[in-house]
């Protein structure tokens, strides 16, 4: 019983066909600037579905896996280092790896291990910004369409009310604005969550391109955090307890 009363607001809205008449209804009245403003959000979509699959099998939320690979790299445990991040899709694994391999090649200058390790980066970089452009584009012009058509429809509206003369019809008048104010409003429906997503996405692609930059840069350098070699033996020397019967 309780089923079929939840079922029973569903069904009916799914066999109402008054939500899908007014949708119509509203396209009709936008014109052909709705029609492109829903064809512009249909391709965002799209491109949304794509970068989020790009960025799964790129391994964009794995940060773990890159800075394990580091640490183990930093402790000794090369070969360990390497077989972790070589099953890692993700790019700053990558790129820690490739700036592993060519610091171990002795043929090779410091410099243009590190000029080909940043090459290699800003190429996987580009990749990932793969159809940002177009998302940007309809961000941008998503609004501007939509206040096009509120100015044509404007136009329409006070022609149809000059075309009137003396029997002017309120009704006519606030007809023409609100069918012009639906397209600024498709249009502002369309570039606000576009433009959301652009900075999320914008967002990830700046943290992996600081976090690949990071990594690399500390294969090359020293941790300065642990404390030197020296300075423990002489630190554990001042704490021995001098043996019975040494020489004075």
């Amino acid at each position: 019983m309780e089923n079929q009363q939840v079922g029973d607001p569903l069904t009916a809205v799914a066999e109402d066909p008054g939500m899908l008449a007014q949708g119509l209804d509203w396209l009709i009245a936008g014109g052909p600037v709705v029609a492109i403003l829903i064809g512009m959000s249909v391709v965002a979509v799209a491109i949304l579905g794509l970068k989020l699959w790009q960025f799964r099998a790129a391994g964009l939320w794995d940060r773990d896996t890159a800075r394990r690979g580091l640490a183990l790299y930093r402790t000794g445990k090369a070969s360990r280092a390497a077989e972790l991040l070589r099953a890692s899709p993700n790019p700053a694994a990558r790129v820690v790896l490739l700036a592993m391999r060519g610091k171990a090649r002795r043929d090779l200058d410091e410099g243009k291990v590190r000029e080909e390790v940043v090459r290699c980066g800003l190429d996987m970089l580009e990749m990932l910004r793969a159809y940002m452009r177009p998302l940007e584009v309809i961000a941008t012009l998503a609004p501007l369409l939509g206040l096009f058509g509120t100015v044509l429809g404007m136009i329409e509206a006070f022609q149809q009310l000059e075309q009137a003369g003396n029997r002017i019809n309120p009704a006519i008048l606030s007809g023409g604005i609100w069918e012009a104010l639906l397209t600024t409003a498709v249009g502002l429906a369309v570039a606000i969550p576009t433009v959301a997503v652009v900075n999320w996405l914008e967002r990830m692609i700046d943290r992996t391109a600081h976090e690949m930059d990071n990594l690399v840069t500390q294969v090359f350098t020293a941790d300065l955090t642990a404390a030197p070699q020296t300075e423990e033996s002489h630190a554990g020397s001042a704490y021995r307890t001098p043996v019975a019967g040494a020489a004075e």
